[in-house]
């Protein structure tokens, strides 16, 4: 994983509940093993017609938000299958952050496993942030040291993570980067097993 202290970025308004993993990537583009390549079955069905053609009513077609790289969206997002690939196909996509008034325990459990950071923040400050990005171009500035949100109008938002999964993205570590930390003592112990 790559650390992320602190993290800039547009945001794509997208204003609905209950996102599921199934929406977030389909089932048939589970077949890749690696961790990337799926940024482009992206909400497949949403942004794309039967015939494989752009929907031009999908705001991830929306040239306008080409280069957003933190995701509002609405409450229960990830609900649905436990599915690793719905985290790895947002991350290769290119967002950084999910933030939502609540998350899938298990879809929060696997963001925080690969990198991608999702944040919970209350409704209202949520639907303030969907307008502004609905409007126009939103900015904000994640900082996951000081567990803050700035918007573009100086408006400060605090929020919680677990300090154990904060200190995880902070460093870039994932399960078994956090193994390999303890790598002299695992090789003394295979030695007197040899």
């Amino acid at each position: 994983m790559e650390p992320i202290k602190q993290h800039t970025g547009q945001v794509l308004p997208l204003n609905r509940t209950n996102i599921d993993t199934d929406q977030i990537i389909p089932k048939q583009f589970l077949t890749r093993i690696e961790r990337t390549g799926f940024g482009k079955f992206l909400f497949y069905h949403w942004r794309f017609d039967d015939d494989g053609n752009e929907r031009g009513d999908f705001i991830l077609n929306d040239p306008a938000y080409k280069d957003a790289s933190i995701l509002l969206g609405g409450e229960n997002f990830g609900c649905g299958s436990s599915r690793e690939h719905a985290p790895w196909a947002l991350k290769d996509y290119g967002f950084q952050v999910i933030i939502a008034p609540s998350f899938a325990d298990i879809f929060y459990s696997n963001a925080l496993k690969n990198g991608l950071v999702p944040i919970k923040i209350n409704q209202e400050q949520v639907d303030d942030w969907m307008k502004a990005a609905t409007e126009a171009k939103l900015t904000l500035t994640v900082n996951l040291k000081s567990q803050l949100i700035n918007d573009h109008n100086g408006h400060e938002v605090r929020f919680d993570i677990p300090p154990y999964h904060k200190e995880k993205l902070i460093n870039g570590w994932d399960d078994i980067a956090l193994t390999l930390q303890h790598e002299d003592k695992i090789s003394l112990y295979e030695e007197k097993l040899l």
